[in-house]
């Protein structure tokens, strides 16, 4: 991408140099035959051309900085709000809202392009906590619900493999190179009502035709910049397109629902073209080619390559038997035929194809009540350190079913209020309030200095709901919240970081589960502040973050265990996977909240490969004793969201109660 841009930037000054030289007649001929450039003034246009591409990609970076939801909004797409009615974009956000919990991410902005028939979706967005999924309406008319779900894992890929930072950074740069041929544009513009000419008197006179000549030609030269703009982005999203198909099938273990989707687009008359906006500038985010484009310029692999690396038997006459069955459609007799569009519609054949009609909404319901079963408080199930650090960005077989269950199993009012802007904040507030009388009232008046009566009163109202919540729903809830969250002034974003800090504070001691709310809010609320600068990655070595690195570890082996000797095997084990070396000692600090804050900062700032190995490191810790209780699996997948590693749910419904569980 650097030798393409380089080339480029050289490409274009040079053509400018030309179409200056010739506009203004800048040359002149020696006495010798030869020709004569004026170096200097060449010399200054080659600075202006490299300091307007500098400033244009500067401009359009600085436009992006706030996160997914200005790429999505900038391509006029519509927000899906979290109370819709919609049936069809109800669907949409369960099956995003599963994708984030399975995945370990907050849930992102979900934005419909409502005028675009096509099969087509992107997701946008520095890092997970400001990342925005957008599909178009073809996709809600069109895909069932494992195709939705295969389209937006696939988009889930990009957010968890660093794609939407590299494709937004892409956003600013192409833009400084394409950014003559709207100039070009702007001058033909001009020309069309001075008449053409450059300057008055008797300048309008001898450069009559200046202004069209110079349009046209900055217009023709921004050619170049579009030619290179295409070449860069087919070279960078073609083999992430490769790794997002894997990652999808990774995150829903199927290949249908992908294939389904990549068959539908190759099969009905829009496929995944868009008609409505200009999407050139995000073609290499989405999920299928949104023009059409030669193959030099394609930014996603062959349709008939991408599904053969799914179903390696898959025959392209399907595309002709998909076609026919779209032409005859009928509504489902159900909302929940997962057969069925997001719309509920389905082709006419396949609806006659079967006799009994799908549960309905009752019995879908009473089903998930059933499944809903979640793991007892004490719950302990066995693991194993390289398994979980592999887990890290993926989903296990299960994911998606867990993640179904916790949604079914939280409280509707409670969904309600994670999903409301107004509410959002009450809610992390209740969320982080001690049900202890005393401590509780004092905590409210901690809140009471940081925001008015009326919040505090909502999230005290909330307080009964929440303390009736299962242990493993709390961090899930905060997630689905964040959405609305974000939405709030960013003083009050602050002033909640600072006022959670203070709660966990109030009683003088800090449980496990009060420390991951906070820091969990802490980080996603950081990182929501400011998208751009949020995260980046680090290339610091374990051995320079010792001391970082021993603080959690140590803090791991304390809340993890019951008894010193257990914890200090703990540590000790996990100190030999991440520092062979070391010979420390397992010496718990009393002030362990702040460091351990401090100390993840540090260790984000890791290589990959070191963070890689601190996960197995603290894998080892927390399963010394050959199990994991939730308030380990909780800590564990806050500290590997503070290092920007999501991490999965590590327990499900079948793991074995410890003692007291049943």
């Amino acid at each position: 991408m650097v030798a393409l841009f380089g080339l480029a930037v050289l490409a274009i000054v040079a053509a400018v140099d030309v179409l200056v030289l010739v506009v203004f007649g800048m040359t002149r001929s020696r006495s010798d035959g030869s020709i004569a450039f004026p170096v200097g003034p060449m010399l200054l246009v080659s600075l202006l051309v490299v300091g307007l591409i500098t400033l244009a990609s500067m401009f359009r970076s600085a436009s992006l900085r706030s996160g997914g939801g200005a790429v999505a909004r900038g391509l006029h797409a519509t927000p899906v709000p979290p109370d819709t009615a919609n049936p069809a974009w109800r669907r949409l956000r369960n099956v995003v809202e599963e994708v984030a919990i399975a995945s370990g991410v907050p849930v992102p902005e979900i934005f419909v392009l409502e005028k675009e028939p096509g099969i087509n979706a992107f997701a946008a967005g520095y890092s997970p906590v400001d990342a925005a999924v957008c599909v178009t309406q073809g996709c809600l008319e069109v895909l069932n619900r494992d195709e939705l779900q295969g389209v937006v894992a696939h988009e889930f890929s990009h957010v968890l493999n660093g794609d939407m930072r590299l494709n937004i950074r892409l956003m600013g740069i192409l833009f400084g190179i394409i950014a003559l041929s709207v100039i070009g544009r702007q001058l033909l513009n001009a020309a069309f009502w001075t008449g053409g000419s450059i300057g008055g008197g008797r300048g309008r006179r001898d450069n009559g035709n200046a202004l069209w000549a110079l349009g046209l030609g900055l217009l023709v030269i921004g050619g170049i910049g579009v030619f290179f703009a295409r070449l860069i982005k087919a070279s960078v999203a073609r083999s992430r397109e490769s790794l997002a198909d894997a990652s999808a099938v990774q995150f829903t273990r199927q290949t249908g629902g992908i294939a389904g989707a990549l068959k539908k687009i190759g099969a009905l008359e829009y496929g995944s073209q868009l008609t409505q906006v200009h999407g050139e500038e995000v073609s290499h985010m989405l999920f299928g080619e949104g023009h059409d484009w030669s193959a030099l310029f394609a930014t996603h692999p062959p349709l008939d390559e991408r599904i053969r690396a799914l179903e390696p038997g898959f025959d392209a006459r399907e595309f002709r038997h998909i076609a026919e069955q779209w032409t005859s459609l009928s509504r489902a007799p159900s909302a929940d035929d997962p057969r069925a569009s997001a719309t509920g519609m389905l082709p006419r054949g396949l609806l006659q194809s079967t006799g009994a009609p799908l549960p309905g909404a009752a019995a879908v319901a009473a089903s998930l009540a059933v499944t809903s079963v979640l793991p007892h408080p004490q719950a302990r199930t066995a693991v194993d350190p390289a398994a979980v650090a592999a887990k890290v960005g993926q989903s296990e077989p299960a994911g998606f079913a867990h993640a179904a269950r916790i949604t079914a199993a939280l409280p509707e009012p409670l969904v309600a209020a994670a999903h409301s802007p107004q509410q959002a904040l009450p809610l992390l507030l209740a969320l982080a309030l001690a049900s202890e009388p005393a401590t509780r009232s004092q905590q409210m008046r901690l809140v009471l200095q940081r925001f008015p009566t009326s919040v505090v009163e909502a999230a005290d109202a909330l307080g009964p709901a929440v303390a009736a919540l299962h242990p493993i729903l709390r961090l899930p809830l905060a997630a689905m919240a964040f959405p609305a969250l974000r939405r709030r002034p960013r003083p009050e974003l602050a002033a909640l970081v600072q006022a959670l800090a203070e709660i966990v504070h109030a009683d003088g001691t800090i449980a496990v589960e009060e420390y991951c709310l906070a820091a969990l809010v802490r980080v996603q609320v950081v990182d929501a502040l400011d998208p751009a600068g949020g995260f980046v990655a680090g290339s610091s070595k374990l051995v320079d973050c010792r001391e970082s690195v021993i603080l959690v570890l140590t803090v791991l082996a304390a809340f993890g265990h019951d008894d010193t000797v257990g914890a200090t095997r703990a540590f000790q084990l996990g100190l030999s996977a991440v520092l062979p070396d070391a010979t420390d000692r397992y010496e718990p600090p009393t002030d362990w909240q702040d460091r351990l804050d401090q100390a993840l900062v540090r260790l984000d700032r890791l290589a990959p490969a070191g963070k890689e190995i601190l996960v197995q490191a603290m894998t080892q810790v927390v399963r010394e004793d050959g199990q994991l209780r939730v308030a380990e699996v909780e800590l564990l997948r806050v500290i590997c969201a503070a290092l920007h590693c999501p991490l999965p749910a590590l327990l499900d419904d079948d793991a074995t109660p410890g003692p007291g569980g049943s």
